[in-house]
């Protein structure tokens, strides 16, 4: 019996993220990163630009815990000198 509609016919493929997963920071291990990068970026109306090296830090945090795959910096937009 079908209520408001024929029985879904189309099945979907869901497809894995680029990177691969992007675990949970359960333990807060990398919290006080985020926190800092959080502030900076409310501090400066979201410019992004003015907290490059938070954002780096954070990410930095995140793959030497293996709550990221790690990747070059380049691969993820560090790609000039003032970003290492």
């Amino acid at each position: 019996m079908s209520f408001g509609g024929p029985p879904n016919t189309f099945s979907f493929n869901a497809s894995p993220p680029d990177r691969g997963s992007f675990p949970l920071d359960h333990e807060g291990e990398c919290k006080e990163a985020m926190m800092e990068y959080m502030e900076c970026l409310k501090q400066n109306k979201a410019v992004n630009g003015a907290c490059r090296d938070l954002s780096k830090a954070y990410l930095k945090c995140r793959m030497e815990r293996d709550l990221m795959t790690k990747d070059d910096f380049k691969n993820l937009g560090f790609t000039s000198e003032s970003d290492s």
